[in-house]
């Protein structure tokens, strides 16, 4: 072993300590379901709003982004404006809203139990659904981050792939399990702030050393120009219309995302909402402006090294690896594996939580203790991450597209549905139910029918299922007969 990579050992082990030490202490503080799931509603707003992020920007951010814009330029920008966009809405409109109405339904503790208690369903039809299509789409989105955590080990200690899976899984699966949503929403926090330091250090760090930050933009203008044009280099119009619609396209998934929203469900006080709108906020666009630098700043740093396809997304490792000593760049790789942990971590507690909490208590048995629901939960933890693990063990699968996948999923069968269930009083069961489920299924339908054919049909399939799934609501419901008055008056006492 040689001295560097012992150096960078040691950063790794440091990180990865400290996270597992998070999971064994709140081991002893998630006694009851409530705690386990949404930590006992005790979030301040710091670690709200980075908890949130962190959920939410995987390593995709940190290898996706600045590949996209080594290749394309500053025209990657624009699925960074929809993301932005997006959560801005997000925390604006919704974060509140949801975090009273969860609290007067019941004292709702997750998306599931929050929409079986918003329309009185005695039937549990809609908290077994949503739980069903959390478990099918968190299966996807925890793969692939258990994948691009196999190959970041891969990549830089050379380990075997299936060997660096494993590791990766071992580590979220551990502090998943002991410590619950507390646990998660701690290691989260941390990470959030590791991600945000390291996407901007990388280009500062790059720019300084090419002279400054004049000298760098010179030099992009002369070796990299059409990396400068915001709107790239085109040859056919139509197909780049239909992907910049794609690409903003994105934000529209921040409504469904349960992984997100159980964010806003646990804050203490909802009016520490605003504190936490405008960290969060700061973090986003300064950490995707960022990774957009990274890729462009890259482009001329590497030279005359060239990377192509696939090696694109590897531009923040191999700046990080020749700009800093060995001890800073394992820190600031951390902050990938925490990019990657965070996301895995949210998931995989949602999807535990659904399960326990929404299908077990709901149809299984419903007397269940809160000792034996948490037991159930952990059990849900590693059964689910045994399957995530076997759907990843084929290093060549595409990350990207695993996650476009899943953020299409949840944002099609779960965005319209929230929205309406918080600013609609006329929704009704049989609309929230027809919504889910159409949305749902055409993102299957768009994806594998409809898309293929190409040309105007080649949008990003969370753009038509969005919509089927909000016409499905509105159609449905006035169909139907009107909500009860019962729940009409306890829509209303929600305050804005």
């Amino acid at each position: 072993m040689t001295q560097d990579n012992l150096m960078i050992i040691i950063a790794f082990a440091l990180y990865l300590g400290l996270m597992m030490y998070i999971g064994v202490y709140y081991y002893r503080k998630s006694n009851s379901i409530g705690d386990y799931i949404l930590g006992g509603r005790q979030l301040g707003p710091w670690i709200t709003a980075l908890s949130a992020e962190a959920s939410d920007m995987s390593g995709w951010m940190l290898m996706g982004v600045p590949g996209l814009a080594y290749t394309t330029g500053i025209s990657g920008v624009w699925i960074a404006v929809g993301l932005t966009l997006g959560t801005w809405a997000n925390w604006k409109f919704v974060s509140r809203r949801l975090r009273n109405h969860t609290e007067v339904a019941s004292d709702s503790l997750t998306l599931p139990d929050y929409l079986k208690n918003r329309f009185h369903d005695q039937s549990h039809s809609v908290a077994v659904i949503s739980a069903l299509f959390i478990l099918i789409f968190f299966l996807i989105y925890t793969s692939s981050g258990f994948v691009a955590g196999g190959k970041l080990f891969n990549t830089i200690f050379g380990l075997d792939y299936t060997v660096s899976l494993f590791i990766t899984a071992g580590i979220v699966v551990f502090y998943t399990f002991l410590g619950g949503f507390l646990a998660v929403s701690w290691t989260d926090c941390i990470q959030g702030a590791l991600m945000f330091f390291a996407i901007l250090a990388v280009p500062i760090t790059a720019a300084m050393y090419m002279g400054g930050p004049i000298e760098t933009f010179q030099l992009i203008q002369h070796e990299f120009p059409q990396g400068l044009s915001l709107f790239g280099n085109p040859s056919d119009w139509f197909t780049w219309a239909i992907g910049l619609i794609s690409s903003l396209g994105w934000g529209l998934g921040y409504f469904g995302q349960p992984h997100i929203l159980v964010r806003f469900m646990a804050i203490s006080d909802a009016k520490e909402l605003k504190k936490s709108t405008n960290i969060a906020m700061v973090w986003v666009v300064l950490s995707l402006m960022a990774a957009i630098a990274v890729g462009l700043i890259g482009h001329v740093y590497m030279l005359p090294d060239i990377l192509v396809g696939t090696d694109a997304e590897t531009v923040f490792l191999i700046m990080t690896e020749r700009l800093f000593t060995p001890f800073i760049a394992g820190l600031i790789w951390s902050a990938v594996l925490a990019a990657i942990m965070s996301t895995a971590s949210a998931q995989l507690l949602v999807t535990a939580s659904a399960i326990s909490n929404d299908f077990y208590a709901n149809i299984i048995h419903p007397k269940a203790s809160d000792k034996e629901l948490v037991l159930v939960s952990r059990i849900v933890v590693l059964i689910v991450a045994l399957v995530a693990i076997y759907m990843a063990m084929d290093p060549d699968s595409y990350i990207l597209t695993m996650v476009a996948y899943a953020w299409a999923g949840f944002g099609a069968a779960f965005g319209p549905l929230v929205l309406f269930a918080l600013f609609w009083k006329r929704t009704n069961l049989q609309g929230a139910l027809a919504g889910m489920i159409a949305g749902g299924v055409m993102v299957f339908v768009w994806k594998y029918l409809v898309r293929p054919m190409g040309g105007v049909w080649n949008i990003y399939e969370l753009l038509p299922a969005f919509i089927v799934s909000a016409l499905a609501i509105v159609i449905v419901s006035l169909l139907t007969a009107a909500p009860s008055k019962e729940i009409c008056d306890e829509f209303d006492s929600v305050g804005r």
